[in-house]
């Protein structure tokens, strides 16, 4: 039996706001509506339906680019002046790391969501 995450949801204050972002950041096509959610397809099929709410937390959401991509998205951080750090816990800002080999660098969405890209996971 084979076991795979398709969605999750991400809860924000501004459903289409919250999944530009995303799109926009990462180098995606638009999200497209589906009933009350925005959905951002990542290219492993797995999607983020953004739906908005009134109460949540912040979560963390952690992609896996390559090296190229990460620039390009790294790239697109910096152009619009989007803080960022090093860790998770936002010690070292204006950092990237170097875990295990790769790179990899967090920011927060517009509803302080912990957004990370890595190029080598945990542990590789």
């Amino acid at each position: 039996m084979s076991v795979q995450l398709n969605h999750t949801i991400v809860h924000a204050s501004d459903r289409d706001a919250m999944a530009t972002h995303l799109t926009e950041i990462l180098g995606l096509p638009e999200a497209q509506l589906f009933g009350p959610f925005r959905v951002v397809e990542l290219t492993n099929q797995v999607s983020l339906d953004v739906v908005e709410a009134e109460d949540f937390r912040p979560q963390h959401y952690a992609f896996k680019v390559s090296e190229n991509e990460f620039d390009e998205i790294f790239g697109r951080i910096e152009e619009r002046g989007i803080t960022y750090w090093a860790d998770p816990f936002h010690r070292r800002e204006g950092q990237i790391n170097h875990n295990d080999g790769g790179r990899g660098v967090y920011w927060e969405s517009p509803d302080g969501h912990n957004l990370e890209i890595i190029t080598v996971p945990y542990g590789g």
